[in-house]
Formats: structure tokens, C-alpha cells, sequence
């Protein structure tokens, strides 16, 4: 078996040699391990340092984000015919010695993708409780598009077996955490977590979350996309209802005046306004049938885009 373990880096000096020296060498089962660093524009030494560490570096000429970072890996490891792909952040945050039982995971119980949970027991030392918060609340919102329970839906730290790279088709530049979990649910691979040790630095700022506005909105809007690609009846049916409810109120609000009064004056607006409503309803659910049949052919461009490369990576 071959395990390439790969790192997203960006201006990354400080620690990507350390973390490249501990990273093991050697593994049960495994015959070759290759390191992968994905420089994202870094303007420092990181590259370099990674050259000297012996990685593999692929250069972006720009900050293009972990998402596309991800896309270059994931190329990479089918290139290379890599059976089992490791991820984990170039900071030195994540105890690379817990790499073995991640992989034995995926051995062991037939695992497509293991999502390392730092939550396990609790909040983790030196993690703000607005950066915790806003974690456990994704973590729920992905558990409920998914149908599985997950506690921590934006940990770095993950492994994939083969089957799972040639299934994951990642659109999301700036994150690809939350797509790539609903992705593989939805087609069916087994996705789980497991408990992973993390270490976070007072005076660290994040690559990713610096901003916490910034990133709830970039990611809540990732997390959109793929909630209307993948379960849009929840979405437009849901909107559609909302709508065709405030339709119907106005409209028994005006019928019931009638009854009483025998007229409509003075609420004749009310009837144009709750049909406007209802109008607008019809046409939300027919968005959400719409998409229905779109859903339905992404499905099938996952399995196609799924048949091409398998045939272009292992023939």
C-alpha cells in the first residue's frame, strides 16, 4: 500500500520543517510513504523549508484557499496511485503519531473517510468559545442535511481510502471541510469520526477563521450550494410552504370578514396580497421539482465523473 501524507501550507516557515521531521517514516502494512506540501501562495520560505524536509511541493502561484489545495492533492494522490491519502495542517497543531490509527480505521472497519473530531471532550485549551460555538452549530446543521450525527465537521486532520478521492468532486475554493462529508454521505460511502488531540497557540491566528463574520459567510455559503445541490426539496419546499402559509392567512383573514361584514371593503387588498403569496408559493415548489431533477443528474455526473477516473487513473 502506498500513503501519501499530504499538508496545506501557507506561509508556513515557523513550523513546516518540525512538522515534516515527525511525521513517521515508516508504517505496518504500508510500503512507501510519500510526503505532499501544497504551497498556497506562500510569500515566505515554506516552500524551500519543505524541498529541504523531503516533500513533495506543488506551488500555487496565488492564495487559491484549502479547498483548492485539497483539488491539487487529491490529483496528485490518484496520479501517484496512492491507496490511502492523510491530511493534516502544516502548523503543528495535530500529533502526527495519532496518523496510524486513523489509517486503521479505514483497514479495519471498512472506512472511506475518517474526520478527525477535536471536540470529543469538549473545547479544547486556548480555543474561543465564539470559534467552538460556531463549529458545534455547523457540526449540527451538516448532521442534519446528512442524516449522520457529527460533532466536529471542520477538522483538517482526515484520512481517505482510494474509493473516496475518486468519488470526491470538490467545487468550494476558499474550504472544502463541509462539501467533501455531504459529497461522500450522499453517494453513499462510509463516512465517520474519530477522537484526535489538538493543540492550539494563545497567540496563534487562524489561516482560515481570522475573521470569524468573514468565514461563517464564505462557509455558509459553501454549505448553501451543496444543501441545494444535493436536498433541495428541503430548501424550496420548506421556503415554498412558508410562503404558501402567508398566502393563506391573508386569504382567510379576507374570507372571514366576508362571512361577518358581507363585504370586502375595506380589505380588498388583503385578497391580491395572499394571492401574490400563494402564487409566489406555486412557483417555489416548482423551483424545488426543478432542482429535484437536477439533483438527480448530478448524481449521475458523480457517477460518471467517478467512471472516468477510475478509468483514467488505473488503466
Amino acid at each position: 500500500m502506498k500513503l501519501i501524507i499530504y499538508l496545506p501550507a501557507y506561509n508556513e516557515e515557523k513550523q513546516i520543517r518540525n512538522v515534516l521531521l515527525n511525521l513517521p517514516e515508516k508504517l505496518e502494512n504500508i510500503e512507501k510513504i510519500q510526503y505532499l506540501v501544497v504551497d498556497d501562495g506562500s510569500q515566505d520560505r515554506t516552500k524551500e523549508y519543505a524541498l529541504e524536509s523531503g516533500a513533495e511541493v506543488i506551488s500555487h502561484g496565488s492564495n487559491r484557499g484549502v479547498g483548492a489545495s485539497f483539488y491539487s492533492a487529491i490529483e496528485f494522490a490518484l496520479k501517484n496511485d496512492t491507496d490511502i491519502l492523510v491530511s493534516i495542517d502544516a502548523d503543528g497543531q495535530f500529533d502526527s503519531n495519532e496518523i496510524p490509527t486513523l489509517i486503521a480505521e479505514i483497514e479495519e472497519n471498512n472506512v472511506d473517510m475518517i474526520v478527525g473530531n477535536r471536540f470529543s471532550s469538549g473545547r479544547p485549551q486556548n480555543m474561543s468559545k465564539i470559534k467552538y460555538w460556531g463549529n458545534k452549530k455547523i457540526a449540527q446543521l451538516i448532521s442534519y442535511i446528512s442524516a449522520q450525527k457529527f460533532q466536529d465537521v471542520s477538522c483538517g486532520y482526515r484520512a481517505y481510502n482510494r474509493e473516496a478521492l475518486l468519488r470526491l468532486n470538490i467545487f468550494g475554493k476558499f474550504t472544502y471541510t463541509h462539501e467533501s462529508i455531504l459529497s461522500l454521505v450522499y453517494q453513499g460511502l462510509r463516512v465517520k469520526e474519530h477522537p484526535v488531540k489538538v493543540s492550539y497557540y494563545a497567540d496563534r491566528k487562524s489561516r482560515i477563521a481570522h475573521s470569524i463574520p468573514r468565514y461563517a459567510l464564505r462557509a455558509s455559503a459553501i454549505i448553501l450550494r451543496v444543501l441545494l445541490d444535493y436536498s433541495p426539496i428541503r430548501v424550496f419546499g420548506a421556503l415554498g410552504t412558508i410562503f404558501f402559509l402567508i398566502g393563506s392567512a391573508f386569504e382567510v383573514f379576507l374570507l372571514s370578514y366576508y362571512v361577518f361584514s358581507g363585504s370586502f371593503t375595506p380589505y380588498k387588498a388583503t385578497g391580491f396580497i395572499g394571492l401574490a403569496f400563494i402564487i409566489l408559493a406555486m412557483f417555489v415548489f416548482l423551483l424545488a421539482l426543478i432542482a429535484d431533477m437536477l439533483l438527480r443528474m448530478r448524481i449521475l455526473q458523480d457517477r460518471q465523473l467517478y467512471e472516468f477516473k477510475k478509468n483514467l487513473y488505473e488503466n
